[in-house]
């Protein structure tokens, strides 16, 4: 079970990364990509400057996840294959802030596109994350 909590783990670490080389390649390359029920293309002709601004968002968006992903594999790969305690409730806060803070679009926004990439990670990681959750009760 160990070793299947942290290949999961894994997987869910490196999808994360590609998903955010794939929007930053989105938003730096000139792609055209929707935003709700219009295209990139039809916003930035209709209004002058926002096409940048939103390719820009985007691309910090990307930044961030990439970010995240490359330190959820290095908690997972480093500390939480070494079955230290802190790094399975690391894991645990950082999907969950980020299921949390993606969900709160829902309410503040009206917004639901987005949420459920969110719920389907903070699933799996949990599932990766309940395989091996005897370290809690390990002696320290």
């Amino acid at each position: 079970m160990k070793t299947a909590s942290w290949v999961i783990l894994t997987i869910v670490g490196a999808l994360v990364v590609l998903g955010s080389l794939t929007s930053a390649w989105l938003a730096y390359g000139g792609s055209d990509y929707p935003i709700g029920p219009k295209s990139l293309a039809e916003i930035a002709a209709a209004h002058e400057g926002v096409g940048p601004a939103l390719r820009g968002i985007r691309g910090t968006s990307a930044a961030y996840a990439g970010a995240y992903g490359v330190l959820f594999l290095a908690i997972v790969l480093g500390p939480y294959r070494r079955r230290e305690v802190w790094a399975w409730w690391a894991i645990l806060g950082g999907v969950a802030a980020l299921a949390i803070i993606t969900a709160l679009r829902v309410p503040t926004l009206g917004v639901a596109r987005g949420v459920g990439a969110a719920l389907i990670e903070l699933a799996v990681v949990l599932v990766g994350l309940l395989l091996d959750v005897a370290r809690l009760r390990a002696p320290r």
